[in-house]
């Protein structure tokens, strides 16, 4: 059976295919990142075309706020993949940032962009 932050994922997953036209086939689950001397893992990364990451999407399960804490998460796994775009949820709230590296700030948007945007 799944577990709720694995639902959240695979509809999540699913809504950015159907609806936001990201390519099932440019984006990777669990994937495995060197922090330090951690492997940590991304549950969801998006890549472009020339398979650069460009987006990673962080789940949990519906009853975790998603708080400062929780964003600073992906915000940790960005400084190894230095992605466009950063999304957390947890199946009712979703956020998503855009990165600016020039200030090293980031916006969050107010809604998921398009792939054809990233």
């Amino acid at each position: 059976s799944l577990t709720p932050e694995e639902w959240v994922r695979q509809h999540f997953v699913h809504y950015l295919i159907s609806e936001k036209g990201y390519p099932a086939s440019l984006m990777a689950n669990e994937t495995m990142i060197r922090l330090n001397s951690l492997t940590k893992r991304c549950d969801t990364v998006v890549y472009d075309n020339s398979l650069r990451p460009v987006v990673i999407c962080e789940f949990k399960k519906p009853d975790i706020e998603i708080t400062q804490q929780v964003f600073d998460q992906v915000v940790r796994y960005n400084i190894v993949l230095k992605v466009k775009y950063l999304i957390v949820s947890n199946g009712m709230s979703h956020y998503c940032c855009k990165m600016n590296y020039e200030d090293m700030s980031f916006d969050y948007l107010q809604e998921i962009p398009e792939y054809g945007d990233l």
